[in-house]
């Protein structure tokens, strides 16, 4: 009796422990995803900080130009047959509502991108040829002319591979930018999603903003302000 009671007493604090180690791990990788964002908050002006239901950063601020632009973070476990990906969402606002169509380019589409807009214009697009496959959608108002002036600028934009996705509308321009990968250990073994970074560069998110940015100028280049960036 006293055997098992030892042993049954051994298997209690055994499963109270993993369990206060699984809190405590949950706790700290919760902390370390609230700080991913830590490095916009030296790039933007008057930066503002908020956490999302699933505790990734989001960061609201200005450029150096006064346009407002909102940082967010997107955990992309859904295909199995890769790596974990670390978004960064890029959303660039105009100061005035622009009279111009929503269109945009996905690239390497698999259909489980929960997170695009590409996905839900209702007009398919013929997309530039890159040496990756391409998603071009739209809302069905681009005239021929804005449809090749997008797409020539899609063929430049996309040659940079960590470019997930563009959007282009009339109240903002959108980027979905590669933070990072996941880490292959936790994935393969523990399909778990990992991401090696303590926070997102700095240069990583001025890149981001920079071909937002870009990207805003496409249709009306002439009554837009100049490219933004950050202070």
């Amino acid at each position: 009796m006293t055997i098992t009671y030892l042993l049954s007493a051994f298997a209690a604090l055994a499963v109270i422990w993993f369990i206060r180690a699984a809190i405590r791990g949950h706790r700290d990788a919760m902390q370390q995803r609230g700080r991913l964002l830590d490095e916009a908050h030296g790039l933007l002006i008057e930066p503002g900080i908020s956490l999302a239901p699933d505790q990734f950063p989001v960061v609201a601020g200005q450029t150096s130009d006064g346009r407002h632009v909102r940082l967010e973070l997107i955990a992309d476990t859904m295909v199995t047959r890769r790596l974990p990906q670390l978004w960064l969402k890029v959303t660039l606002f105009e100061g005035e509502r622009r009279d111009c169509p929503s269109l945009g380019a996905l690239a390497r589409p698999t259909g489980s991108e929960y997170y695009s807009l590409v996905h839900s214009f209702p007009e398919w697009m013929k997309p530039p040829e890159i040496s990756m496959s391409l998603l071009m959608r739209g809302d069905g108002h681009a005239t021929a002319r804005q449809e090749a002036d997008a797409g020539r600028h899609f063929q430049g934009l996309f040659t940079d591979p960590k470019v997930k996705e563009a959007v282009i509308t009339a109240k903002a321009t959108r980027l979905i930018y590669q933070a990072a990968q996941g880490e292959r250990a936790a994935h393969m073994f523990l399909r778990q999603a990992r991401f090696s970074v303590e926070t997102v560069p700095a240069a990583t998110i001025v890149q981001a903003i920079a071909l937002a940015a870009g990207l805003s100028t496409v249709f009306c280049e002439a009554e837009m302000q100049p490219v933004a960036r950050v202070a």
